[in-house]
């Protein structure tokens, strides 16, 4: 534990001696950060594709929902009559409940499957499209790095705003 602590203070010195020979170069570091969140949620494509998704999906989504509702209906039809009904009624009505609740149960999870893959294919070009146009302004700025994520960020290095205007404009 000595050792890895006396090795760690040397290096730390040894870093610290380089910089000090360097002093005009330190200062001329350029460092940035872009908050891939707020893009995805405030650029105009990431809008888009969010209204594309919607729009792709409304229809399935509706279905089930329609669907949903009749089953519970018939639940609810069939905890009336049960009390009326013979034995052998009785277990066919439970047992088409119970394929009803199965295939509205699978049809849900295809849907979300399904919605979650398209989810991933537009985030992944708006990523790609993104990154580009990160590049773009860290050149033309002359960033030196651009960092997607951070513990810590002072706001004066956030060129996530600059970045959502360029995605904006960039079509």
């Amino acid at each position: 534990m000595k050792s890895l602590t006396r090795h760690a203070l040397v290096l730390l010195v040894g870093a610290g001696s380089l910089l000090a020979q360097i002093p005009g170069q330190a200062q001329e570091f350029k460092v940035g950060f872009v908050n891939l969140d707020r893009i995805f949620r405030e650029a105009n494509s990431a809008k888009a594709a969010q209204a594309k998704l919607e729009q792709e999906f409304n229809k399935r989504e509706k279905e089930l929902t329609d669907q949903g509702a009749a089953f519970k209906n018939a639940v609810d039809k069939f905890d009336r009559e049960a009390p009326t009904l013979t034995e052998a009624q009785r277990t066919q009505r439970q047992k088409s409940l119970i394929d009803q609740e199965r295939d509205l149960t699978r049809k849900r999870r295809e849907l979300q499957e399904d919605a979650n893959a398209r989810k991933n294919e537009e985030l992944q070009q708006l990523l790609e499209r993104a990154n580009r146009v990160v590049k773009q302004v860290a050149e033309a700025e002359k960033y030196d790095v651009v960092l997607q994520e951070a513990v810590y960020i002072n706001p004066k290095h956030d060129i996530t705003e600059k970045v959502i205007k360029a995605l904006n404009t960039a079509r």
